[in-house]
């Protein structure tokens, strides 16, 4: 009696693989996480009905400290990630980017009412959950999307000075391979260009997505008054926390301790290690940043009689 060499090794156990343990075989990493995304966004949007929509949004601005205050809020022991949890993103973008893909979609990011009430008889208080997107306080129609869909939903937009923030946005971009101008001076001098004919109306249809008012609005991003005034103007002032990245810097502590009480969430003590600081950039060039506080500096006032408050840039 002769033997002979399979044409393909065994499986488990000596079984011979069946068709899908082959296919498995063949996904790399990124493709499980990809299948395992879709498998969850499905389940979620058949089981939509059941999902509540957040109790707050973190809208901007970006390189504002948008960041830090979501990992602060992310790290609460009654704030509920994004479902699933394992896929770690902070927003789905539906106001901005994803508005086409409907109110069942977005539901499906966030956990059944079934998940809270587990919250609320295991801790003995009610769970709130939220995302966070720096594009929501620039995308014009963001505001209106938001009313619609969520009108009773808190807001929380963190502001930066503005010349500081569009430096900080020109090398963020460079580094994630969104800009390819080799300096700053010449982001900003090509910027008008880049946004000419891109106006709120274009914007507004659901699926319009523009790549350059996207990745490239450095000091359009700064004009932070007429952004704000489409929340107020929608929205009851006591809906919308503005906070100084200046404070938030220097006293953490104390900003969130206020952004707890706003939220209504128990009062708790974590570590406010601040999270994605980009460093090792060159400084400003001192003659670009004086022009730009020339430049802004009427947008920063009209942005001081907004609030009624004088941020000190």
């Amino acid at each position: 009696m002769t033997t002979q060499t399979p044409d393909t090794p065994p499986g488990i156990g000596g079984i011979r693989h069946g068709r899908g343990v082959t296919l498995l075989r063949g996904l790399t990493p990124d493709r499980v996480v990809g299948v395992a995304r879709s498998a969850a966004r499905t389940y979620g949007s058949a089981t939509a009905r059941t999902r509540a929509l957040p109790e707050f949004l973190v809208i901007g601005a970006k390189k504002g400290g948008t960041t830090s205050v979501a990992n602060w809020l992310s790290h609460h022991p009654h704030v509920l990630p994004l479902f699933p949890r394992f896929q770690r993103i902070k927003s789905p973008h539906y106001f901005d980017i994803n508005y086409w893909r409907g109110e069942t979609w977005y539901r499906s990011h966030f956990h059944s009412e079934a998940v809270r009430r587990l919250h609320q008889r295991r801790h003995g208080v009610r769970p709130i959950t939220g995302e966070s997107s720096p594009y929501y306080l620039f995308h014009p129609a963001a505001a209106q999307r938001i009313h619609e869909t969520a009108p009773e939903v808190k807001m929380v937009a963190v502001l930066r000075e503005p010349v500081s923030r569009a430096y900080s946005n020109y090398w963020d971009r460079r580094a994630t391979g969104h800009e390819d101008l080799p300096t700053f001076e010449a982001a900003i001098e090509a910027e008008p260009k880049r946004l000419a004919g891109i106006t709120d109306e274009l914007l507004s249809a659901p699926d319009a997505y523009s790549y350059d008012h996207d990745n490239h609005s450095y000091l359009a991003r700064g004009q932070y008054a007429e952004q704000l005034r489409r929340y107020f103007e929608r929205f009851d002032r006591d809906q919308l926390l503005v906070l100084s990245a200046g404070t938030v810097l220097k006293d953490p502590a104390g900003s969130f301790r206020r952004l707890q009480a706003f939220l209504g969430l128990p009062p708790v003590e974590i570590d406010l290690t601040r999270y994605n600081v980009r460093s090792g950039y060159p400084p400003i060039d001192p003659a670009t940043r004086e022009r730009l506080q020339e430049y802004f500096r009427p947008y920063n006032e009209e942005l001081y009689e907004l609030l009624g408050e004088d941020l000190g840039w």
